[in-house]
């Protein structure tokens, strides 16, 4: 049998045609209709993106999508996505607005974790200021009663996970660590084993499946990569049940988010996003429980 942990739907696993970095970041799909399919079919947690909350907050309300959080038993609860929190001028009012507003959904819905990342397409950054802001960043979301979960992407600042854990174990705080994400283990050019040198487990907070073929695309294509070509756990070239066994041996017991970002899957119903991506975790659960005896 089994033992599959506490699994989270990320915001794109359950958001229909919508996809980040886009004009209109918003889902087609009613909130309410969405975190009811997410509980019917079986998840534990949800993740949540800005311009959902905004749109939410306009609507009915965050305290009325909290209840109904509440009322569906997810437990879990993520929200994302914050950029430019060291920076200042402009930029930094626009994250600051950001910054605030995921706070305040933060602390209505209850959410464990917010997401983050570093400087994205550039590694043009003095990192004493970036680890100055990320310490506060992280001291603040305390206040909320949630963490700050950073992202390190391959077209970031932090490209490996292993640069990105390094960063928050100098920063040194403990409400402040890292996400890791298959996706950005493969297409960094690592290895789940290589995450057993390369990652601090005091800061590993959470961790997301999903899948893709190889090999991996140039610098130039991974955004689109990422986006719009990802596939369900289990469906593509990774070693998806050793790299949940690697973060077993971490010593992370989830709750593990599902992120499914592809071009398939954004033209799928609700109903089929949500059910197709649970049962696919559930599989390679399945095989890492084998392959782990």
């Amino acid at each position: 049998m089994s033992s599959t942990p506490p699994l989270l739907a990320s915001c794109w696993t359950h958001a229909g045609d919508a996809a980040p970095q886009t004009e209109d970041e918003r889902s087609p799909f009613d909130i309410l209709e969405r975190v009811r399919a997410v509980a019917e079919s079986g998840w534990s947690g949800i993740g949540l993106v800005h311009a959902d909350l905004i749109e939410t907050r306009r609507t009915i309300g965050l305290q009325r999508l909290g209840s109904e959080i509440r009322s569906s038993g997810l437990e879990f609860v993520e929200v994302e996505f914050l950029g430019d929190w060291w920076t200042s001028g402009k930029e930094r009012e626009a994250s600051d607005r950001v910054r605030r507003e995921l706070f305040e959904a933060a602390e209505a819905l209850g959410a464990q974790t917010i997401k983050v990342a570093g400087k994205m397409f550039s590694r043009d950054v003095d990192l004493s200021v970036m680890a100055t802001e990320f310490d506060l960043l992280a001291d603040e979301a305390r206040e909320v009663g949630s963490r700050i979960a950073m992202e390190a992407l391959p077209f970031t600042n932090f490209s490996t996970i292993g640069e990105g854990s390094r960063f928050v174990t100098d920063v040194g705080n403990s409400n402040g660590g890292i996400i890791v994400d298959i996706w950005h283990v493969y297409r960094a050019g690592n290895t789940p084993d290589d995450l057993l040198t390369d990652m601090n487990p005091d800061y590993l907070f959470a961790v997301e499946l999903n899948d893709a073929l190889e090999p991996s695309p140039p610098y130039e294509q991974l955004w689109d990569d990422t986006v719009d070509q990802r596939r369900l756990p289990g469906e593509g070239d990774w070693d998806v049940p050793r790299f949940i066994n690697v973060m077993r041996e971490l010593g992370f017991s989830g709750p593990w988010g599902v992120e499914i970002l592809s071009e398939e899957h954004r033209a799928k119903s609700l109903q089929d996003e949500v059910t197709s991506a649970i049962r696919a975790a559930q599989s390679v659960f399945a095989a890492a429980d084998r392959d782990g005896v």
